[in-house]
């Protein structure tokens, strides 16, 4: 297949086309705060079935849906508690994704065959006037995992999609340079079907964040039985070898923050000077390594809560891989 085209300049007319490509069944990778995406119209069975060809992506590993707005999740879901509700209005626009029971209009082509959607109102413009556009075209939702191929680095910029999926999209695709990634790292899902929210994937949206609006205790996300996105032992992972907290070699590849000196000989990948700033880095460090052909990357895990926590939950998986 074609390498699919940029739309470098996203103007209203790109936006408008791009609405419409979604609408005939086609793919747009478009960008939102946390990573790329790979977006079909949530609605069209065969559109969907095209995102799992393309990233190689399991049957039954559940999608995203993502709205323009957080009262249009009323369209997707049931029984919404009036915790969603609090989550849903203090962090959306946001990297938050809620998982509640599905409505009818969620088929189990989006759910992985499950009783439950993910549903989120993704905090970037671009992907924002995106999902205004499709709406116009009478569309309901955007299903839209990571643009990358199954298991590997999520892309945060446009060049990072075209390297990944560019040789298995067709000329009716599509995707979208919105720049840089914001945040760097995937969406905190969190569990809203129980009596108390539930973390299931954690990113910018915290423990403490979800406490403070809620007021409620989060519950521990141990022997979950919903499934979601990047929940397998083994994912976000480059070719190199991810190793953790050991002194790197001469040749290695190193992410730390900036105040951790680097090795004779070894090769800097990233040296972030804040954790905010590391999760923004992380990707794009592990796909340097990767175009560097390195064999080892050895990363200094930040410590602490809040999105540390999230960093090392991408890292733990990365380094599964040997």
């Amino acid at each position: 297949m074609a390498s699919s085209q940029f739309v470098s300049h996203c103007t209203i007319d790109a936006l408008e086309r791009a609405a419409s490509q979604l609408k005939d069944g086609n793919l747009i990778a478009f960008p939102t705060e946390t990573v790329y995406g790979l977006g079909a119209d949530a609605n069209n069975e065969a559109a969907v079935a095209r995102i799992y060809k393309v990233k190689g992506r399991p049957a039954d590993h559940p999608l995203i849906v993502h709205i323009g707005d957080w009262q249009l999740m009323g369209e997707w879901t049931e029984e919404i508690p009036d915790y969603a509700i609090d989550l849903a209005r203090a962090f959306w626009p946001g990297p938050m994704t809620l998982i509640l029971k599905r409505s009818e209009l969620a088929k189990d082509f989006i759910t992985g065959g499950q009783e439950t959607v993910g549903i989120r109102v993704p905090n970037q413009t671009l992907a924002l006037q995106l999902l205004n556009e499709f709406s116009k075209v009478g569309g309901k939702g955007i299903a839209a995992p990571s643009a990358n191929r199954f298991g590997q680095v999520s892309p945060t910029t446009a060049e990072a999609v075209r390297q990944e999926l560019g040789a298995f999209l067709s000329e009716a695709d599509a995707i979208l340079d919105g720049g840089p990634c914001a945040v760097g790292l995937e969406s905190t899902i969190i569990d809203c079907t129980g009596t108390n929210p539930k973390i299931l994937r954690p990113g910018a949206i915290t423990v403490e964040d979800i406490k403070g609006v809620t007021g409620l205790e989060v519950e521990s996300p141990e022997r979950s039985e919903i499934r979601v996105s990047g929940s397998l032992e083994n994912h976000y992972a480059p070719d190199a070898q991810v190793l953790l907290d050991i002194d790197p070699q001469p040749g290695d590849g190193f992410i730390a923050l900036a105040e951790i000196p680097t090795p004779n000989g070894v090769i800097r990948l990233a040296a972030p000077k804040t954790i905010e700033a590391f999760a923004h880095d992380l990707y794009a460090a592990l796909r340097e390594g990767d175009a560097k052909e390195l064999m080892r990357i050895v990363v200094a895990q930040p410590k602490g809560d809040g999105i540390a926590i999230a960093i090392r939950d991408r890292l733990k998986r990365a380094a599964s891989n040997f």
